[in-house]
């Protein structure tokens, strides 16, 4: 949404972390008490907000967000209302317009929207006298104003409630700081001061947005990857930069909903949202400061039980029930056999959430999720003018394509020389790096060329996971130590897989 020619935009910044872990009320006394925020005065504040929308959720479409916002309690309430327009959707860190104004009831005002983008949105008011709530949110919030050497001034607020959508609900916990002054990088040191003792995890998705996921049904739904449409003009590392922004935006998005539900797919999408950072890093490595990359030693101890919890999904979920009629055969002492080992992998896999869940309360991984998105916000201020700079006409796209060749030339060969299981693997790792960049810089490349190594990469990922999974099945089933034969059956089967 553009704003209207002559309207001013104020801009709200803000970084917003998720709090994983502990009570929320006994995470809130620690909070308080770690030195950045310890003997400062802070301010309670109870806020109700009710969003609206049109019955076709034209304002959901257009990224913008109205809502009616009561401070106080009940008796003497005052009311405020916000007009919130385009956000940056892929970073923790957001930064939109806002225009808010206080109100006599609770009640929109359609005259205090004039002074706003919305009336570039809605110039005849039709879409104003459509509006109705679509849900709400309550939550408590505690204050603290910070005020940083240089200048800058963070406002930290921590918010414990609930977005309700008629019967539906979803918790509300999170720490939103707000830039009142002063660089952006104020928001970050001062995250970081709480991250060193504090649970967090970079969280991209505002109250707003998981309001309407909330109403519709998809509320932790598994994200997927989302490729932007990429402008051949954009400076080279502006292109890296949202790229990769998207891609680990799918991984701690994932991650946050991993928090409050068991959907196993949640684990499959925050991995591919991982591989998929890789795998641009390493193909834009030769753009980027990567001697300034965070280290990402802090998250090896959560991408192995990630791992080893979709190698438990993926046995009893998709490749065991395919085996059942063939092992069990109408025998009901192989029936009971197959149903101990149903039962023991779900077990398991229910333990390896837990373990999961123990991870993402590791303050060093959250602070190490948390340097990471500080470095992807500034991949474009660490490089010269020279390289900011608008790309000759054609420049970007050749570069893609030939970084893509290179690495479409390293799958050929080594699926040429694959004749091991080592090798085998290696194939597969070339196939998804080369399908996930594939995807990712689609639109400035040629298109039948690239659709038919996407086929092939896709062909041989697909095949080689097969198997793979097939041999995991097999290996997972002998560990329970239940039955040999059930054992020695499925390692059968895996060794007869073929490509």
């Amino acid at each position: 949404m553009k704003t209207a020619p002559g309207i001013q935009s104020p801009q709200e910044i803000e970084l917003k972390l998720a709090l994983p872990g502990a009570d929320p009320l006994t995470l809130a006394r620690r909070l308080a008490q770690i030195p950045i925020l310890a003997r400062r005065k802070s301010a309670r504040l109870h806020l109700h907000n009710i969003y609206f929308d049109t019955p076709d959720s034209a304002l959901r479409q257009q990224r913008v967000a109205l809502r009616l916002r009561r401070v106080g309690d009940t008796e003497k309430p005052k009311w405020l209302q916000t007009l919130k327009t385009t956000g940056r959707s892929d970073s923790a860190l957001s930064q939109r317009g806002e225009w808010e104004t206080p109100l006599r009831s609770a009640n929109l005002s359609h005259k205090s929207l004039q002074a706003t983008p919305w009336s570039d949105l809605d110039p005849g008011g039709k879409l104003f006298r459509t509006l109705a709530p679509v849900f709400e949110t309550s939550f408590e919030r505690t204050v603290w104003l910070l005020r940083r050497p240089g200048g800058g001034v963070v406002e930290v607020a921590l918010d414990i409630g609930q977005i309700v959508h008629g019967e539906r609900a979803t918790p509300i916990f999170e720490l939103e700081l707000e830039l009142k002054a002063g660089p952006a990088a104020a928001l970050f040191e001062v995250a970081t001061q709480i991250a060193a003792s504090i649970a967090v995890l970079p969280a991209s998705v505002s109250k707003a947005e998981r309001g309407y996921s909330l109403a519709q049904g998809t509320i932790h739904t598994a994200l997927r990857a989302r490729p932007q449409r990429l402008s051949a003009k954009l400076p080279r590392t502006e292109m890296a930069q949202r790229v990769m922004q998207e891609m680990f935006s799918q991984f701690t998005g994932n991650l946050n909903s991993l928090l409050l539900s068991d959907e196993p797919e949640l684990v499959h999408q925050a991995r591919v949202g991982w591989r998929r950072f890789k795998s641009a890093r390493r193909l834009f490595a030769p753009l980027l400061a990567m001697q300034s990359a965070p280290s990402w030693q802090a998250l090896l101890a959560l991408l192995t039980c990630l791992g080893k919890l979709r190698d438990l999904d993926v046995a009893r979920i998709e490749t065991l029930p395919a085996a059942a009629d063939a092992y069990i055969a109408a025998d009901p002492r192989r029936a009971e056999v197959w149903q101990a080992m149903t039962e023991a992998l779900h077990q398991a896999a229910n333990l390896q959430r837990k373990a999961v869940r123990y991870a993402l309360q590791d303050p060093a991984l959250g602070a190490c999720l948390l340097a990471t998105t500080q470095w992807l916000e500034g991949l474009n201020a660490s490089v010269d003018a020279e390289q900011a700079r608008p790309e000759p006409k054609g420049a970007l796209r050749r570069w893609t394509r030939s970084r893509i060749k290179r690495l479409h030339e390293q799958l050929r060969l080594a699926g040429e020389n694959a004749a091991e299981p080592e090798q085998e693997h290696r194939v597969r790792i070339l196939a998804k790096r080369m399908r996930y960049n594939l995807e990712a810089l689609e639109s400035l490349l040629p298109g039948k060329q690239s659709q038919a190594w996407l086929v092939q990469a896709s062909k041989l990922q697909t095949g080689l996971g097969a198997r793979r999974d097939a041999i995991q099945a097999a290996t997972l089933v002998a560990e329970l130590e239940l039955d040999r034969g059930l054992a020695e059956f499925l390692r059968g089967l895996a060794l007869g897989q073929k490509l």
